[in-house]
């Protein structure tokens, strides 16, 4: 048993991913919180105030039809960081989120063995998603897009395992849009996400994915821990916190072969919000990664975490936090 855990406090891991359920999808077309028609309107009158305004509700508009989908889903996504607005006109837009969450549905008979997915299809259900992270982003449209649990439609993307560009491409960008739900401090997002498989999803990534990838996956884990919500699900049952544990311990391994600060900071900003429950702070006393376990002047690391933690001031203060929560300083 885990130290700190005992044997009845097992209950059932947390259950392996899978694609979103038939109904999810169909609730989701079926305009659960999708746009009103009298929205037009109102986002045009948005736009009206601003330069170019008639060619991007163009493209908007375009997105309806699907012989100028893929230009107009490309032109809107290089758009999407400079139009503020950009996230209530796709909302609001007759027919839009529908368009976007067809580009995304269709892409699923792609994913299956054997995978067939191509770089110009990526590219296109990618250029998609970062609207949909647009959406994500915006307060106005956020708790919309929970309530049409469009999040789950992502899930089948984080679920491959093909290392192929395309492939992960598609997953990073997948991230991303959770990334940005979980980017502002907001228990309704944490409670939805705590529902779903995310947290299983996220840890595979952390273990197998690219570093960009695993760095995303990394922080939606750190987001998730850090909200009290959160971390007292992660920390209530053994193969949660284990699951956790563990897949953290082998990234600590790996990062001293291939050292990332960026990485490595989200890695132990996460052990150290586990060692504020008490449960978990007695088990990581007994699993914390060897070289971590270090003296107070940090001169016992390895050469690669040390060099590490010299490039980042925060990240040796949190490592110094952590030592002392566990008392092995």
């Amino acid at each position: 048993s885990v130290p700190g855990y005992g044997h009845g406090d097992v209950t059932a891991p947390v259950a392996s991913p899978q694609a979103p359920a038939a109904p999810a999808i169909a609730a989701t077309m079926a305009g659960a919180g999708l746009p009103a028609a009298r929205a037009p309107a109102a986002a045009a009158a948005v736009l009206a105030a601003r330069g170019g305004a008639d060619e991007v509700y163009g493209h908007v508009m375009d997105l309806r039809v699907a012989e100028r989908r893929e230009h107009a889903l490309l032109e809107l996504s290089k758009r999407r960081e400079t139009l503020a607005d950009l996230a209530p006109i796709l909302w609001h837009s007759f027919g839009t989120i529908v368009a976007l969450i067809q580009e995304i549905v269709c892409i699923y008979p792609q994913l299956s063995p054997p995978p067939s997915l191509t770089a110009t299809a990526s590219n296109r259900v990618c250029n998609s998603l970062a609207l949909l992270q647009c959406v994500a982003s915006h307060p106005e449209t956020r708790p919309l897009f929970l309530s049409a649990h469009i999040p789950l439609l992502l899930y089948p993307f984080l679920n491959t395992v093909s290392k192929d560009r395309p492939f992960e491409y598609l997953r990073l960008t997948s991230l991303g849009v959770i990334g940005a739900l979980v980017k502002v401090d907001d228990s309704e997002v944490i409670n939805f996400l705590l529902q779903t498989e995310i947290i299983p999803l996220c840890l595979r990534i952390m273990e197998t994915g690219s570093e960009l990838s695993k760095t995303v996956a990394t922080f939606i884990v750190q987001k998730l821990l850090l909200d009290d919500m959160g971390l007292q699900y992660i920390c209530a049952t053994a193969e949660r916190f284990y699951a956790v544990s563990s897949v953290l311990a082998k990234m600590v391994a790996t990062l001293q072969q291939t050292p990332s600060i960026r990485l490595l900071k989200h890695v132990i900003r996460c052990y150290l919000r586990l060692s504020d429950n008490p449960r978990a702070r007695e088990a990581l006393r007994q699993c914390l990664p060897e070289c971590l376990q270090v003296d107070p002047q940090l001169q016992q690391l390895p050469e690669e975490i040390a060099n590490c933690l010299r490039e980042d001031s925060t990240t040796k203060r949190w490592l110094l936090h952590l030592l002392q929560n566990l008392g092995l300083r």
